[in-house]
């Protein structure tokens, strides 16, 4: 130590600073706000399960104790060891071609085997490989290193007794065999309408009572509701509900509470709403948690499985996936998920290619390996908002499972439709919010790329659809609108214009030009801007006529607007413009007769942008 530091104890970092109060900073952000005709209400957001977010937390929001990891309530995480050791279990997903070739499924296989994936998640079945082409799609995989879930609709008996075969030919020890079997007849009757009796999950679980320590038979999937657009408390309401159903039959046919519980893992989506994934899966690991404490089995923790959410990915400039899923597989480490499935970013539009699973197992590798995010012990524990956001969640999905276990359980509210009905309730709002570009999606909604680049992909196998839950993806809404711009480009060569009729030198103009361009764009509208610096009405009507579009956007500042927004629109409509847009909200005066409509931040854009393409002939 060099001469003159004195020694001291603990380091007080910034101990020369008055610590600042909570009502410090709430005076000082009343005062900008005030300044911005607008208060601290406007900071606060909701959440779809009605969860209100503060824009602050510190150690005065209390939420109960999460516990400690590996302990009940298993809040912060299943072992107390978290992921330290070995990490989470890094789960590929596998489907075959037309015609399920298991040869191309198990060179891909072998492929991420060899890349760092630890198991493997197999479509099988009606859609997927046939359950007699298991044992080629598996040659050469070690099942004793690379656990197996099966993902085989109806067929689950018949693919689970060719797996086990497989174990049995390769000598693995019945200690040893991991995995899952897949068995899920209550989520499979969410996917089709269907009803399937879950006797034969129950009889696949007692036979391999006592054996099989490692290996679950059954899984409770919240991704049917989820794909519906529920929220994250509806979907752990409804998994933990299947769960509950699963446990109470197996029960009821002799299995003892704790064998049973441990035969289940839960599935569970992850999205970009970072915190909100971190809570999701502390939350869950709680309410489950107190279903098996009051059925006895206070010690066995839930199995999570997460997979990258299928509704928040895009068809359009799908590489933004890549994004999408490196934030949910971030949320979902840290939330503590046993396994984590990163979906590759061309899942929306087909069956991936070599390089496409290579960048999804490359996303784990690269948070686990390089980020070393598993080096830590749940990394969210003690953060005041995470906390507090685990709580609230975790309450609102037992209000959820508990509403439906009182309307007499999961395949009653499914029958009934009530449990649909509540979360088409819950898409109907998020929807509100993804045409008003609330809830913005990059590269669809926000800043796209008309001339993007084509990904060609094979189709998935086709499955009947026989009913059940819808399948929903945020972005679909604006995807159809490009859809018939595509269309139109094919047909015609060009695709549907606006035109923009700038007001004012470029300076002025350019801030409304540039969000009108970029809103159009979203809806595959090309935005033609005549860049002539500050025009005349006259060469604003030339260059109209020249564009050959019947409809035009009038950008400019709101001092333009009133001095000539007027004179411009007249203009134009009597140049043969059928539609007049202002960029910007209406004044306080009654809009000009001339002006159609107005575009703006927090209008309806997938609205005006429907009615933009009707009004152009675009057909849908």
């Amino acid at each position: 130590m060099s001469k003159g530091v004195a020694q001291t104890g603990d380091l007080a970092l910034a101990a020369e600073f008055e610590a600042p109060s909570r009502r410090q900073w709430e005076r000082l952000v009343d005062k900008v706000l005030e300044r911005m005709g607008s208060s601290r209400d406007r900071l606060v957001t909701t959440t779809d399960d009605g969860i209100e977010i503060q824009p602050l937390y510190t150690a005065d929001d209390r939420a109960p104790s999460a516990g400690v990891p590996g302990m009940p309530p298993f809040v912060r995480g299943a072992r107390p060891e978290g992921h330290v050791v070995a990490g989470w279990d890094v789960r590929a997903r596998h489907e075959a071609g037309d015609g399920g070739d298991p040869a191309a499924l198990n060179d891909a296989v072998l492929v991420d085997l060899d890349g760092g994936v630890t198991s493997l998640w197999l479509c099988v079945g009606e859609g997927g490989l046939p359950v007699d082409s298991l044992a080629d799609a598996l040659r050469d995989v070690r099942l004793d290193l690379a656990p197996v879930v099966l993902d085989a609709g109806a067929e689950y008996e018949r693919a689970a007794e060719a797996l086990l075969a497989l174990h049995a030919e390769q000598g693995v020890p019945d200690a040893e065999v991991a995995g899952n079997l897949g068995a899920d007849p209550i989520g499979l009757r969410a996917r089709t309408g269907r009803e399937f009796d879950v006797a034969g999950a129950v009889a696949l679980t007692t036979r391999l009572d006592g054996r099989h320590p490692r290996l679950a038979t059954v899984v409770a999937d919240g991704l049917p509701y989820h794909e519906a657009g529920s929220s994250d408390a509806q979907e752990i309401g409804a998994a933990t509900a299947s769960a509950v159903a699963y446990l109470r039959a197996m029960t009821e046919a002799g299995l003892d509470v704790a064998e049973a519980a441990s035969r289940i893992e839960f599935r569970l989506a992850a999205t970009t709403d970072q915190f909100g994934t971190i809570a999701k899966f502390r939350a869950a690991r709680r309410v489950w948690a107190r279903v098996v404490e009051v059925c006895g089995a206070p010690d066995v923790a839930m199995r999570q499985h997460a997979v990258t959410s299928p509704a928040m990915m895009t068809r359009r400039d799908p590489s933004v996936n890549l994004l999408r899923t490196t934030v949910a597989c971030f949320a979902a480490g840290v939330g503590g998920a046993d396994a984590v499935t990163v979906l590759p970013f061309d899942h929306a539009l087909g069956l991936p290619d070599r390089f496409s699973r290579r960048l999804a197992r490359n996303t784990q590798a690269i948070l686990l390996e390089e980020s070393k995010l598993a080096a830590v012990i749940d990394p969210a524990g003690g953060s005041w908002y995470v906390e507090n956001r685990t709580d609230a969640l975790a309450r609102r999905a037992w209000d959820e499972f508990t509403a439906i276990e009182k309307a007499g359980g999961i395949e009653a509210e499914l029958a009934s439709g009530a449990l649909g009905e509540r979360i088409a309730r819950t898409w109907q709002a998020r929807s509100r919010r993804i045409a008003t570009r609330r809830d913005a999606i990059t590269g669809v909604s926000e800043f796209p790329l008309l001339e993007e680049k084509d990904f060609d992909r094979a189709p998935r196998p086709t499955v009947r659809a026989n009913g059940g839950l819808p399948r929903v993806r945020y972005a679909q809404g604006y995807e159809r609108l490009r859809d018939r711009s595509d269309a139109h480009l094919a047909e015609h060569g060009s695709r549907p214009k606006v035109f923009l009729a700038t007001l004012g030198p470029l300076s002025e103009h350019t801030a409304r030009a540039t969000f009108a361009a970029n809103l159009f764009l979203a809806g595959g509208i090309e935005p033609v801007n005549p860049e002539l610096g500050d025009p005349t009405t006259e060469e604003l009507v030339d260059a109209f006529r020249a564009c050959g579009t019947p409809v035009a956007c009038v950008c400019g500042t709101d001092a333009a607007y009133a001095e000539k927004a007027a004179e411009v629109a007249e203009a134009l409509r009597a140049a043969g413009a059928t539609t007049v847009l202002v960029a910007g909200r209406p004044g306080e005066s009654d809009p000009d007769s001339a002006i159609s409509g107005y575009v703006h931040r927090g209008c309806d854009a997938l609205a005006v942008l429907t009615d933009t393409l009707d009004t152009l002939g675009v057909a849908s």
